[in-house]
């Protein structure tokens, strides 16, 4: 169906406004193009393997023997998402009957009066529809953050923590830009797909999370670098591939704009990975893939909010400035002291800031018109003379950046102080590693081998009962492991000793030849 006029294919006549009429007289249908239906379908289907991307990328960048534990977070963390979203978590983000401009109501609990009227997203597709794609938008992000708990959190409590954090942190700043009565939306913020709810908001609570959660033993340290660089890029296609759907499929539609915003993302993503990748290699003199995946990822993370609202040609300046920008916040994490193990507020949070400040310089109306909706509602960003629209963007990252970290820094706080829901491994799970401690699985089956071999003895032609041959503390296969079992402190002036604590931050200190002050 195509059509010539602004506005939906068939204006809502506003018949049973609630559920958008009675299905059993009439065809809810007849409001949509199915064209536009299917597309999200499938974007929303495009979104959700987003979720088990993350889990490669974080998996990657971990050391083997806790590879598994962070997959199986992401995983379950969209259990616990799509629980509380069907439950309350799109009420209190969405819910069109609360007029206070910070937080939704519960009339849309449990999904009542979520059917086939308009969505308050937009007139293209219906309410149930745009239910499903925004409960992929909180998975994705509620993954994000699980990349905290990184080689040394419990997964339970992170669990818990996801449920809450879901409810009282994203539902509120999803509701402040996105809800037609939020305080964002109502003064003129532009958030595209998610700067503030997704991006801000993940890159922010991880940091929180990893404060109150502690930095990793600096001991165990040694020798650390991710261990399968080419899971690294698996997740990392998957999370392109994902968020064609996630941008493209924040225009609603099949349409002019979705296909400006994939355009957008790619630009973004593919200029500021070439922008990492050459940064990196002025230090060590070598390209590198992880550079290529950290550089795409925090391209497409500032394409979120700004793909729909700038031309392709500022999506190239965008790119640049985030490979840039970014590639030299993952240095942040050493001032503060703070162990964001995966690097999520420097790729995510500071990207989606970018982003967002983006829109109030390279703003352009007629982007915002292709939907063949939103036409003639917005002025420009700074280019056009619109100057309020920067310090507007600018006061609502501060916003969210404060918001997320203060109150997600609180419920971690809060979770950690609950008997049995400490936040902390102990120190000899971490020294064995999480998959073992937490799941009793593992992501290599020879992990099982190295425990069979620690109390394994060579053959000899008469069995003794004498102990093992190998000493304990030889059994680990690294020195300074194998010393800090017997009692002793490890030995200094390993040249391997450097840590890469992140997906590429820490990678400076070794080309640098520095050694970075956080280790753990």
């Amino acid at each position: 169906m195509s059509y010539s006029w602004v506005g939906p294919p068939t204006p809502f006549n506003g018949t049973n406004s609630e559920l958008g009429g009675d299905s059993n007289v009439e065809n809810l249908n007849q409001w949509y193009s199915s064209g536009d239906q299917a597309y999200i379908i499938i974007a929303s289907a495009m979104v959700l393997v987003m979720v088990p991307g993350l889990g490669f990328l974080y998996s990657g960048l971990a050391r083997r023997k806790s590879a598994l534990s962070l997959i199986w977070a992401c995983m379950f963390s969209a259990s616990v998402i799509t629980f509380q979203w069907y439950f309350w978590g799109y009420s209190l983000a969405f819910s069109q009957y609360a007029t206070n401009g910070f937080i939704g109501d519960l009339k849309k609990f449990g999904l009542m009066k979520t059917l086939g009227a308009p969505s308050p997203g937009s007139p293209l597709i219906p309410d149930l529809l745009y239910a499903f794609y925004q409960m992929q938008f909180c998975s994705v992000t509620a993954a994000i953050v699980v990349g905290a708990v990184a080689e040394r959190g419990r997964l339970i409590p992170m669990m818990v923590f996801i449920f809450f954090w879901a409810t009282i942190v994203y539902c509120p700043v999803a509701c402040w830009v996105w809800n037609i009565n939020g305080w964002a939306f109502k003064w003129g913020v532009l958030d595209y797909a998610g700067g503030g709810p997704v991006e801000i908001v993940s890159g922010m609570s991880a940091l929180a999370y990893s404060m109150i959660l502690g930095r990793r033993q600096e001991k165990m340290m040694l020798n650390f670098r991710p261990h399968n660089v080419s899971l690294i890029t698996l997740g990392t296609v998957l999370l392109w591939f994902g968020w064609l759907g996630f941008n493209g499929g924040s225009a609603f539609g099949a349409n002019l704009r979705a296909t400006v915003a994939c355009w957008n993302s790619n630009l973004t993503a593919m200029f500021a990975a070439a922008t990492w990748v050459l940064l990196d290699w002025r230090l060590a003199r070598k390209w590198s893939m992880v550079g290529w995946c950290s550089g795409c990822i925090s391209g497409l993370v500032a394409a979120t909010p700004a793909s729909g609202f700038i031309p392709p040609w500022a999506s190239v300046i965008l790119g640049i400035v985030t490979g840039i920008v970014c590639n030299f916040a993952t240095k942040i994490k050493f001032w503060i002291k703070i162990d964001d193990a995966l690097d999520v507020f420097a790729e995510h949070g500071v990207a989606g800031m970018i982003g967002l400040l983006f829109n109030g310089i390279f703003g352009a109306s007629y982007i915002i018109g292709l939907d063949g909706v939103n036409t003639g509602l917005f002025a420009g960003g700074w280019i056009k003379h619109n100057y309020k629209q920067l310090y507007m963007q600018f006061a609502y990252v501060v916003a969210c950046t404060a918001y997320a970290f203060v109150v997600s820094a609180l419920l971690a706080f809060i979770i950690n102080k609950i008997p049995g829901l400490h936040l902390r491994a102990s120190e000899e799970a971490e020294l064995l590693g999480m998959d073992d401690d937490q799941l009793g699985e593992f992501a290599y089956d020879y992990v099982e081998v190295r425990r069979d071999y620690l109390a394994w003895t060579p053959a000899k032609n008469e069995p003794t009962p004498t102990e093992h041959a190998i000493p304990q503390g030889e059994r680990h296969g690294i020195m300074q492991h194998s010393q800090m079992l017997e009692g002793k402190e490890p030995s200094e002036g390993s040249s391997d000793g450097h840590a890469h604590t992140g997906i590429a931050g820490d990678r400076h200190a070794v080309a640098m030849n520095e050694k970075p002050e956080l280790q753990s």
